[in-house]
C-alpha cells in the first residue's frame, strides 16, 4: 500500500483529501504546515508527497525545494488554487513533478499519483548515466555537464534534458514533453513547453559552439549535433 504525505492547512479539505486517497487503498499521513512536512518527510519512508503552496511556518515551494535536494527520488504533487503560468512555473522550479489546481477531481489526483509512482519506479531501474553530443547526465547524483564543465540545473530543467537525452535524434512535441515530463496536458495556447526549452537551451548551449537544442517550427524541439532549424 503506497504511503502519501498529505500536507494541506486546511482541516475540512484535508480529512476529504485524505479519506478519498485512502477509499483508493493508499496509507495517508496528513501535516497542517510546512514545518512539520519537512520533518516527517525526513524521518519517514513516503512513497509521494502533497502539499499546498500557502502553507503557516514554511510555504509548500521551500518545503519542497528541501524535500527535493535531500530525497530527490520523492515524487513531489502540488496541489493548490494558484494556477497561472507563473505560479506553476515556481512550483515546476522549486522540484514539483506535478502540479494541480483546486477545485479538482479526485478520480484526476488518483490518476496523477498512479503516473507519478509507476514512473519513479521504473527510474530507479533504468541506467544511471546518460550521454549524447558531450552532455553527460548522473541520474544518480543529479549532475550535468557538458564537456566536462559543470551545469546547474533545477529539477524541472534536469528532467526536460533527461527526457531529450532519452530520446536523441527525434523531434519531441510539446505534446510528447508535456506528458512524459510534467504528466500532464498544457494548454497548447500556452508557451509553457517554450520557456523550459529556452531555460535549458540558454544553459547546456550558450556558452559553446556547437548547439544541440533545436526547434522544428510547428513540430517540436530536437537534440541532435549539426542541425539547423527551420
Amino acid at each position: 500500500m503506497p504511503h502519501i504525505l498529505l500536507v494541506e492547512d486546511d482541516d475540512r479539505l484535508s480529512k476529504l483529501i485524505a479519506k478519498g486517497l485512502q477509499d483508493f487503498e493508499f496509507e495517508v499521513t496528513t501535516a497542517y504546515d510546512g514545518m512539520t512536512g519537512t520533518k516527517l518527510s525526513l524521518q519517514k519512508d513516503f512513497d509521494l508527497v502533497i502539499t499546498d503552496i500557502i502553507l503557516p511556518e514554511k510555504n509548500g515551494l521551500e518545503f519542497c525545494n528541501e524535500i527535493k535536494a535531500l530525497k530527490p527520488e520523492l515524487p513531489v504533487i502540488m496541489l493548490t488554487a494558484l494556477g497561472t503560468t507563473d505560479d506553476k512555473l515556481e512550483g515546476f522550479d522549486a522540484g514539483a513533478d506535478d502540479y494541480l489546481t483546486k477545485p479538482f477531481e479526485m478520480r484526476e489526483l488518483v490518476a496523477r499519483i498512479k503516473v507519478l509512482l509507476k514512473r519513479f519506479s521504473q527510474q530507479q531501474q533504468k541506467v544511471f548515466i546518460l550521454k549524447y553530443a558531450g552532455i553527460e547526465m548522473n541520474l544518480e547524483q543529479k549532475t550535468v555537464t557538458r564537456d566536462h564543465i559543470p551545469i546547474k540545473l533545477t529539477p524541472k530543467e534536469f528532467n526536460l534534458l533527461k527526457f531529450m537525452l532519452e530520446n536523441p535524434e527525434k523531434v519531441l512535441s510539446r505534446t510528447e514533453i508535456s506528458e512524459n515530463v510534467w504528466d500532464t496536458h498544457f494548454d497548447t495556447g500556452t508557451n509553457f513547453i517554450d520557456v523550459y526549452i529556452n531555460y535549458i537551451r540558454k544553459k547546456i548551449d550558450k556558452d559553446f559552439e556547437k548547439k544541440l537544442i533545436h526547434t522544428k517550427t510547428g513540430m517540436g524541439f530536437i537534440l541532435k549535433k549539426g542541425y539547423e532549424e527551420q
